[in-house]
């Protein structure tokens, strides 16, 4: 197998639903990061052998293929293919890790991971289908094995199975939402984030010829345990888990430049990591939200290494829970475990979310000095998503 790089990595900053960025277009945010990759890292796109994209909202203007259309979009070479996964909120990292599987066999010597979201134009749920005709996702079939549960009770019964209180999940909430604050005020991704510029909303509050940059990440709110106290839960009546411990409705895109360490030499490029290795397993789909458990354990033995290896951790926070039950699996040191917030203060555009984790892996290891990260996502239908990286 091919040794693979990251030459580039960037993202969109993670805009808040109804926000600076809802009045983007998807194939326009999505086209904005491919672009920046060759921008910033000087390799001419024609070097690309294949796209990999994912997004979990595959209608309205997520549809036909959104990648290739937004690398179109972006002026980009059409002798690149493109093609649009769904891994649900796992997309754009199992979309980035098949762009890996796809230079280390090479099959290409150059491919982009990357993934896209626009949550306030295409809801939450918009592929389900409204006309009965269309038929439903899930068949009575899957009912003589599973019952079929939301994420929001799957929350719940982890909570319920690993012992976890809404104190611990208010505790958790609090902790994204500092160290997301803290990041922000130590510029923390200030190497990462690619302004977005979208149409600008007139005084009559409709979409004017105007436009506005969007460079900050919009989620990030004022947050005590009092203030998380007051909030109804969201999944149970009696539930652990609010708007304030959960992950946020959002907008944003990112993506990933690979390659073999032989054609990075070859073109002069400097790169930033290595992928070590990638992974995607099945989890209970009742309780849905416990693959990071398993994708972890999975690269962990598999490349001879122990939690204590890791130096950044990023694991999308789509409910405390997910993280507090992973971390009573893996006993972790929780300071390097998402240490710049996630999801629940910073946003979780489905499926743009992977190749934002990703992107923000890379550069921490950076920052601080660190050599291992790992990026793992709970995805619905019981999956998770993982990729061991190295920091070169």
């Amino acid at each position: 197998m091919n040794d693979v790089v990251i030459v580039e990595a960037v993202r969109s900053p993670v805009g808040r639903r109804n926000g600076g960025l809802s009045t983007s277009h998807s194939v326009d945010l999505l086209g904005t990061v491919q672009k920046a990759l060759f921008e910033r890292s000087g390799v001419d796109p024609s070097e690309v052998g294949q796209v990999v994209g994912g997004c979990v909202g595959q209608v309205g203007m997520q549809s036909m293929n959104v990648t290739r259309t937004a690398w179109l979009s972006a002026g980009l070479p059409l002798s690149a293919p493109a093609t649009t996964v769904d891994a649900q909120c796992g997309s754009s990292q199992q979309a980035t890790n098949l762009a890996y599987a796809l230079v280390a066999s090479g099959t290409v010597d150059v491919a982009v991971g990357c993934g896209v979201e626009l949550m306030s134009r295409v809801g939450f749920g918009a592929t389900t289908p409204k006309d009965p005709d269309s038929g439903r996702p899930i068949n009575r079939n899957y009912f003589d094995h599973f019952e079929f549960t939301s994420q929001f009770e799957g929350s719940e019964r982890i909570a319920d199975q690993w012992g976890i209180s809404r104190t611990d999940t208010d505790t958790f909430g609090v902790m994204s939402q500092e160290r997301a604050a803290r990041a922000w005020d130590e510029d923390r991704f200030g190497t990462q984030i690619i302004p977005v510029e979208v149409p600008a909303i007139g005084e009559d509050g409709e979409i004017s010829e105007e436009t506005v940059m969007i460079s900050r990440d919009e989620g990030l709110r004022e947050t005590t345990m009092e203030s998380l106290a007051a909030l109804k839960p969201t999944g149970r009546k009696d539930g652990v888990h609010t708007a304030g411990t959960s992950s946020q409705i959002s907008d944003g895109a990112g993506a990933l430049l690979l390659m073999t360490s032989k054609k990075a030499a070859e073109l002069g490029v400097t790169p930033l990591a290595r992928i070590i290795d990638t992974c995607l397993v099945g989890s209970d789909p009742e309780l849905m939200l416990t693959g990071p458990i398993g994708a972890t354990q999975k690269l962990l033995e598999e490349n001879g290494m122990t939690i204590d290896d890791i130096d950044v951790v990023e694991i999308n926070e789509a409910f405390a829970s997910v993280v507090l039950a992973w971390e009573k699996e893996l006993s972790p040191d929780m300071d390097r475990v998402n240490p710049n917030g996630g999801a629940i203060a910073l946003g979780h555009p489905l499926g743009g979310t992977g190749s934002i984790l990703t992107t923000k892996a890379v550069h921490e290891l950076h920052r601080s000095g660190g050599e291992h990260a790992l990026v793992t996502m709970c995805c619905g239908g019981g999956l998770g998503t993982g990729t061991l990286i190295q920091k070169i």
